[in-house]
């Protein structure tokens, strides 16, 4: 008995795509054979340095990596590597910018430009808080995973303990100042969650940790505020009263006639209408009450538009509130070729 037409027609199609895919898998990919350097180490370096000049990355990135692998002792292995590490981090690259930075430090740790290394280090892990998706976005960056903020942080303490006459160690406490801000700011959002669920006890200690850690940071007066609130929600009042003095020396206004605290105002908190509108109203008296207390320039958050509000700040985003810029660093400095062959026989010698 015969198939019928159709079954026919599917069945030689079936064998055909077999066949294919047979003849596909039995065509392996040509490996690549590395046929050693094509140039000498002098010559790889000075097209990396033209590229960068020219701000080629990728062809710069090409020949230091080829002096890494090439000539890992040569005399412009260390320079070459400090290069590669400013490259990396103009590529956005910055997984492999903190890898190999920890690997310059664990391999060089008496460079002269050392400082530089855990200078980019801590940068790069700055960038790395920004992900794909909230890099063009204009929500707080608090209420985001702060993991690499943390790391940053302790990147600049390591700095600056070590280096502290470094020309980099600056910038590195000004972005300490900012990084704390957040951090802060951090712990107090979810201070904020704690106590509308009544969990006094893990709202107190996302209050201390700011007070004892970022004392001189905006969020001080609502982490005191919250430690007096929660202490007296706890039955402590004579911790919840140590907390209230205090508040009445530095931040009066947060202290009702009666002795309580004002949590709200602490806070900044919004208006009902605000709250039942989602935040797309009734946001100027909370401005205000922010600028009032902190003493510092109108934020942009009460200029938001209502497509941005709905849509969580993708949309429609503020002036001010543009997508983050990436860092911008100097290229490190260059040694003199001595230099580096003393660098290079530190290396060895270490090893």
């Amino acid at each position: 008995m015969s198939l019928p037409q159709y079954k026919i027609t599917m069945l030689a199609l079936s064998l055909g795509v077999a066949a294919a895919m047979v003849g596909c898998s039995s065509n392996p990919k040509k490996e690549v054979v590395d046929t050693g350097p094509q140039s000498s180490e002098q010559i790889y370096f000075q097209k990396a340095e033209k590229a960068l000049d020219r701000g080629q990355y990728t062809e710069a990135a090409k020949s230091l990596e080829a002096i890494d692998t090439y000539y890992p002792t040569g005399q412009y292995a260390a320079q070459a590597q400090l290069d590669l590490l400013y490259v990396k981090f103009q590529q956005k690259e910055y997984e492999t910018v903190v890898s190999q930075a920890d690997r310059f430090i664990r391999l060089n740790p008496q460079h002269p430009n050392i400082d530089y290394v855990y200078y980019i280090r801590g940068v790069a892990n700055m960038e790395l808080n920004y992900d794909s998706l909230m890099r063009y976005t204009s929500l707080q960056q608090s209420h985001r995973d702060t993991s690499y903020m943390k790391l940053a942080y302790q990147n600049f303490v390591d700095l600056i303990r070590r280096f502290p006459s470094s020309p980099y160690s600056v910038d590195a406490a000004q972005r300490m100042k900012f990084i704390g801000q957040e951090l802060a700011e951090s712990e107090m959002n979810v201070a904020r969650f704690n106590i509308k669920r009544k969990a006094w006890v893990a709202a107190i200690d996302r209050a201390q940790w700011v007070v004892e850690h970022f004392p001189q940071t905006p969020q001080t007066p609502e982490a005191l505020a919250t430690l007096a609130y929660a202490y007296n929600e706890l039955g402590d009042q004579a911790t919840s009263q140590q907390y209230v003095n205090l508040l009445k020396l530095n931040y009066p206004d947060l202290v009702r006639a009666n002795g309580t605290v004002n949590l709200r105002a602490a806070r900044h908190d919004a208006s009902w209408v605000n709250r039942a509108t989602l935040g797309i109203f009734g946001r100027e008296a909370q401005a205000n009450a922010s600028r009032d207390s902190s003493n510092t320039t109108p934020e942009s958050d009460d200029k938001r538009s209502w497509t941005n509000r709905l849509s969580l700040g993708l949309l429609d985003k503020p002036a001010a509130q543009t997508q983050h810029t990436p860092a911008e660093i100097p290229k490190p400095p260059v040694q003199s070729s001595s230099q580096n062959t003393q660098n290079t026989d530190g290396a060895d010698a270490a090893k």
